[in-house]
């Protein structure tokens, strides 16, 4: 018999923990919430488990989990694992709902979410969606993978790398008693092709041709490729860039961290003519909405495919990135800049920690100089 009552638990008030025996513990919070732990010892190691709240699990129910519980350890069984076991294994889709909702705090947009999305219900929904995770394989996994490995290569890593995180997080939760075999299915894979080359980027040269031609007609998207040029900026870090983040006074853009790759804030040097391209979003502002750049929609920032689009119909064949690229290679093969500033205005992480430390500063006045250079650079031809 334990040592507790139906009333003794209803009376319960004082915090603390309050034994039945044989482990099972009436655990009394200062807020007054009760729970029930169980307490198993084996080969000199301790475990504590919940079991539930008082106020839904009866003093019978906890004694009958307790005992369930004492005879998993005692069969060399993990009581975690054989619980979600009893309350039902997600199947691979239902894991992956469950492991985006727990990541989407920690992500910078919305973007990164319908990227997840989008690469498992084109590969690997279709295989393994309504498999429950426990019963995933690795053979299982490399038949994913083995459709897009060579031909979609940097697709295949992803889907991997993404299979592997909804795995990781059925087994830390206990719907599987082994992580999933990540690398050895990578082993198995014939090597894919090496990625050559880098985004395609205008000669730096043709920058001042191209500029006249951009400003031939106004859009907002001729306007956010503009300014992503003169301020040598990431596209989304322009396309999402919000009113309130410009002191046009001091001439200065500041992003915050939780939209810059580095995750760290990043305030820009504005020359007179990137000025002028936010005071004229200005005049065009569309009402209520903070983008400085909105898309097509109005109130939302155009896509990342907007300005890919209008290089097309300028029949350019370079990308949004490439002129970061123009803007390095400039800055180094026609300027006297020193090669650390041109890195600080490209938001470049150091990855020498004795160097970072070394110059913590951002370099601000200096990139102020280098912007106005690239501004009378880009500017020439207009």
């Amino acid at each position: 018999m334990g040592k507790l009552s139906a009333t003794a638990v209803k009376a319960a008030s004082r915090p603390g923990k309050l034994g039945d025996g044989d482990g099972l513990y009436l655990v009394v919070k200062s807020s007054g919430t009760k729970s029930w732990m169980v307490r198993v010892q084996k080969n000199g190691n301790r475990r504590d488990f919940g079991l539930g709240g008082a106020s839904k699990i009866s003093l019978a129910v906890a004694r009958e989990r307790a005992r369930e519980v004492r005879t998993w350890v005692e069969l060399g069984l993990d009581p975690l694992f054989e619980r979600r076991k009893a309350e039902g294994i997600p199947t691979f889709r239902e894991a992956t709902a469950k492991v985006l909702a727990q990541h989407r705090s920690t992500w910078r947009n919305e973007k990164h979410e319908q990227q997840w999305i989008r690469t498992l219900e084109a590969y690997a929904f279709p295989h393994l969606g309504n498999v429950q995770v426990n019963d995933i394989t690795g053979p299982m996994i490399r038949n994913v993978l083995a459709e897009i490995w060579l031909a979609k290569p940097e697709t295949a890593r992803r889907v991997r790398q993404r299979i592997g995180t909804v795995l990781d997080w059925a087994y830390a939760s206990g719907y599987r008693d082994s992580e999933a075999p990540m690398r050895a299915i990578s082993k198995g894979l014939p090597r894919q092709p090496k990625k050559e080359g880098h985004f395609a980027a205008m000669a730096y040269a043709k920058v001042p041709d191209f500029i006249p031609r951009l400003r031939e007609r106004e859009s907002y998207s001729r306007l956010a490729l503009e300014f992503a040029i003169l301020t040598a900026a990431r596209s989304g870090e322009v396309r999402h860039a919000v009113f309130e983040e410009f002191d046009l006074r001091e001439k200065l853009w500041t992003i915050p961290k939780e939209r810059m790759k580095a995750n760290r804030e990043h305030v820009v040097p504005l020359c007179d003519r990137a000025i002028l391209i936010i005071e004229r979003c200005m005049e065009l502002r569309v009402r209520n909405c903070e983008l400085v750049f909105p898309g097509m929609r109005g109130r939302k920032a155009m896509s990342d495919m907007t300005l890919t689009k209008l290089l097309r119909e300028m029949k350019e064949s370079c990308t949004v990135h490439g002129f970061r690229s123009a803007f390095r290679d400039w800055a180094s093969e026609e300027t006297s800049h020193q090669s650390d500033v041109a890195e600080a205005a490209l938001a470049h992480v150091v990855k020498d920690k004795t160097e970072a430390a070394y110059r913590r500063g951002n370099l601000l006045e200096k990139r102020k100089l280098l912007m106005e250079d690239l501004a009378a650079h880009c500017c020439k031809g207009s």
